[in-house]
């Protein structure tokens, strides 16, 4: 029979009761940390309960009216534009502006920071016309301009509300806006200011022309990308053989019974019917050849690589002159019946090509110049649409461009007049909104001269940039300043006007001959009109009644014919059509921001901000065409340091882009990480060149994150029992060689290290000091060799006080110094700190200055140790 299973008897209640009793004792004998900090961040949920808070209290306007005993600090915001959501550039842009702002504030200066947006413009009316499609067609300039300001209105307030989701600290109640009446007029006032001092013109000139979007662009609206393109040489036959024969001083039996021609090179076939003139070095030397049965000139260093590009090619060699000989010749073209001459240009060179250049002066700068020089005509046969007009032959009337390109090589090849052709990869200028290769055309445009000496010193503007780069802008990183001089010595005139609907108009009148109305005294009266009814009011208004507060007679620039057209109503007069470039509002901001606002440095200051913070494309951009038109009316430079950051590149470094997918989205980035793991990796990088992003990247930072808010989260929760006030221990001369002692004596090289690094605006240097100090002074080394006492030494024991009153030091200086990056946890941090909530409204990490160092003894063989351990 089977025994029953023994059963152990169950434990007395009383042993239980005894060995819980026992852990309870056990307990109460430890000094268990305690902290309303939490351990775990929940960063997506707080951070908006903290930004409602700052909100509350009007933060802003709080460091605005305290006390700065630093003085002003004078940062001007550069204007995004208001077409989308904002995007990774926006989250670097952004936090790192924000970083300017609260560093800067907490160390004593008021620094006021108005938020602005670029309303007017392409890119805003680019996806307008993209999103309308076919139905733009039926509508007139003025309902383009109405969905155009609603849909600017619509992302001004969607990108402020993402860029305050990131924490960042700035005059959202009253941000500037291209669009704004009062900014159109301050913008026309600038403009007028130019005018009256001369550096206004109009001109017919070859300018960068998008045929997407038919208009003129700037050089800052470019964007350079490969393109293939044909490479053609090209003989012109000599209209006069003779007088080419004598150049090379061939008589007799010496000349060749043939017609000689100038061997050209193109990267633009379609040019050709534009050429009026070949332009050849005078100091040159230049060969007469005989190639594969054609008598052809070229450049003489250059006749072997003509003879390498085809094959079996064969040559010789008949006489040589200079270029100056050749001077005055003249050719006929290849498929036009026309005749031009060869001119002198000391822009060929002998890099490539054949050393005899294709001049169109409708179709390039240099070519314009050369042909104004000349006398020759500004002859251009594409339209705005970029196809060939009636003046040109016609099997090329009506085909655009890239389409001709392919004609003219087949015609010139057919005709004999073709040496050779191929395919090429090079970088070619691309309009920036539609992505479309750009061309050159000579159209007529306004412009704002930079080598015309005028104003007070009757200098240039180009003289007067260039002398203040030199000499008065500090560069962060100091390579801006060869970048942007590099930028100012090649620019040409500023092509300032545009052809499209949405934007400021260019203020100009003409009479029936076309002669404008364009002067100081014109365009104030038409500011005044726009400040009062926008910029619709010139596109609704007849041109007298915008002109009813002009005076002519009392305008001594005012021409000869305009008191009596105004006066007659039957005269004919009409209003300019064109708008500024986006680029001329933006760089008008010194003016309709910062000194209409009152914000901008005195009037004795060398210049009237003391900090723009742009990407580096802005070189060419927002930078310099801030600083030729406040050099122009000031005198002055509108910025004393320029800081710029490099672009977002993926893991790969290629350029990071919805259609190639290896774009992240800011939106994704916050709702898993939260904005101050965005911030502390945005604080985190090298900016001074391309940054690269990846996902793991993030995912990184937060790491990091969480050793930062864990070393605080130890110091605070080590404090619950320690009041400040009434806690504090002293230090003496006998406590030096105690490791509280040597905390707080890293801890003052770290003040030093974080503030100045804050002050050079290298936030990379100031998180690595602070995480490191984190990481290894503070958890690897003090509070692993300080925990014991904390715990178990009784409470108000002079050792455990004397540590206290060492962390009390560190978590109150450690949270001031974070709080500009960790905006979020340093407020959490700093309420607990101070054991306090956020319904308290007294009391704001932000509003604190960044810590002084502790006076505090420390033994001098501290650091043998710590390098020995």
């Amino acid at each position: 029979m089977a025994q029953p299973s023994q059963q152990h008897p169950p434990a007395s209640s009383n042993t239980m009761t005894d060995s819980k009793t026992e852990q309870r004792s056990y307990k109460k004998t430890l000094n268990l940390p305690k902290t309303s900090f939490a351990m775990k961040a929940n960063l997506v949920q707080r951070e908006p309960e903290f930004q409602k808070r700052w909100a509350h209290i009007d933060l802003y306007q709080r460091l605005r009216t305290a006390q700065h005993p630093a003085g002003p600090f004078v940062f001007h915001d550069g204007p995004p534009y208001a077409n989308g959501a904002i995007h990774l550039g926006h989250l670097l842009n952004k936090v790192l502006k924000d970083l300017v702002v609260r560093t800067r504030t907490m160390a004593g200066f008021d620094v006021p920071y108005v938020p602005g947006w670029d309303c007017h413009g392409l890119p805003i009316e680019h996806k307008v016309m993209r999103d309308l499609g076919d139905k733009a067609k039926d509508m007139n300039a003025m309902q383009i301009r109405r969905r155009c300001h609603t849909d600017a209105e619509k992302f001004v307030k969607l990108q402020a509300k993402q860029m305050q989701r990131l924490g960042t600290l700035a005059d959202y109640d009253n941000p500037y806006l291209t669009m704004d009446s009062s900014y159109e007029a301050a913008t026309l006032e600038v403009f007028a200011d130019l005018v009256a001092k001369g550096f206004v013109h109009r001109a017919l000139k070859p300018v960068h022309w998008s045929i997407a979007n038919r208009t003129a662009l700037a050089d800052a609206e470019l964007e350079y990308e490969d393109r293939q393109d044909t490479s053609i040489y090209v003989d012109f036959e000599a209209a006069d053989p003779a007088a080419v024969y004598d150049a090379f001083a061939l008589a007799g039996d010496d000349r060749p019974d043939q017609t000689p021609c100038f061997m050209i090179w193109t990267t633009t076939p379609w040019t050709l019917p534009a050429n009026l003139a070949i332009a050849v070095q005078s100091h040159f030397d230049y060969d007469l050849v005989r190639l594969d049965g054609n008598i052809t000139i070229v450049a003489s260093r250059l006749v072997d690589h003509i003879v390498d590009l085809v094959d079996g090619a064969k040559l010789q060699r008949l006489a040589t002159t200079t270029g100056d000989k050749l001077l005055g010749l003249t050719y006929r073209h290849p498929f036009i019946d026309r005749t031009s001459p060869v001119v002198d240009a000391d822009y060929v060179t002998l890099e490539d090509g054949t050393g005899l250049v294709h001049t169109a002066p409708g179709h390039g700068a240099d070519d314009f110049n050369t042909g104004h020089r000349c006398g020759l005509d500004i002859y251009c046969p594409v339209k705005d649409d970029g196809t060939f007009d009636d003046t040109a032959p016609d099997w090329l009337t009506g085909l655009d461009v890239w389409t001709a390109n392919d004609k003219v090589v087949d015609h010139l090849r057919e005709s004999g007049h073709l040496y050779h052709a191929h395919t090429f990869t090079h970088s070619y200028p691309h309009d920036w909104r539609s992505k479309t290769p750009t061309i050159f055309r000579a159209t007529e445009q306004w412009f704002v001269a930079v080598d015309q000496p005028a104003g007070d010193t009757n200098q240039t503007l180009r003289d007067r940039a260039l002398h203040v780069t030199a000499d008065d802008v500090n560069f962060v990183p100091q390579w801006g300043r060869n970048r942007m001089r590099g930028m100012l010595e090649s620019r040409p005139d500023w092509c300032i006007s545009r052809q499209r609907a949405w934007g400021l108009p260019i203020p100009a009148f003409f009479n029936e001959a076309g002669a404008p109305l364009l002067t100081g005294a014109s365009v104030r009266a038409i500011a005044d009109q726009l400040r009062a009814y926008g910029s619709d009011h010139w596109f609704t208004t007849e041109p007298r009644d915008l002109l009813a507060d002009y005076e002519p007679a009392a305008d001594p620039d005012a021409p000869d014919w305009a008191a009596s057209v105004l006066a007659d109503a039957a005269a004919p007069l009409t209003k300019c059509l064109d708008i500024f470039d986006v680029w001329f509002e933006s760089g008008s901001s010194w003016n309709a921001v910062m000194r209409q606002r009152g914000l901008a440095r005195p009037d004795d200051a060398p210049a009237h901000s003391d900090l723009y913070l742009e990407g580096s494309d802005q070189h060419r951009g927002w930078f310099q065409l801030s600083l030729l038109p406040s050099l122009g009316v000031t005198g002055k430079s509108p910025f004393a340091t320029v800081l710029t950051h490099g672009f977002m590149v993926d893991k790969d470094g290629r350029k990071m882009s919805k259609s190639s997918g290896n774009a992240l989205q800011v939106e994704d980035l916050l709702k898993e990480f939260g904005a101050d793991v965005c911030r502390w990796w945005v604080a985190t990088l090298n900016t001074d060149n391309d940054i690269k992003v990846d996902h793991d990247f993030f995912a990184l930072a937060g790491e990091e994150y969480r050793k930062v808010r864990n070393t605080i989260r130890f110091l605070l929760s080590n404090l619950s029992d320690f009041d400040p006030d009434t806690d504090p221990y002293n230090f003496t001369d006998a406590d030096a060689a105690s490791v509280d002692a040597w905390a707080l004596g890293a801890l003052n090289d770290l003040i030093t290290t974080v503030t100045s690094a804050y002050d050079a605006y290298q936030y990379r240097q100031a998180t690595e000091a602070l995480f490191n100090f984190c990481n290894d002074t503070l958890s690897a080394t003090y509070l692993a060799a300080v925990k014991d006492r904390l715990y178990c030494d009784k409470p108000d024991s002079p050792r455990r006080r004397r540590t206290q009153t060492a962390m009390h030091h560190v978590a109150d200086a450690l949270i001031r110094l974070i709080a500009p990056v960790l905006v979020h946890t340093a407020d959490e941090a700093w309420l607990s700190l101070n054991a306090t909530d956020l319904k308290d409204q007294s009391t704001c990490v932000h509003e604190q200055t960044f810590p002084a160092s502790i006076d505090v003894p420390v033994h001098n063989a501290w650091p043998a140790v710590v390098a020995a351990r």
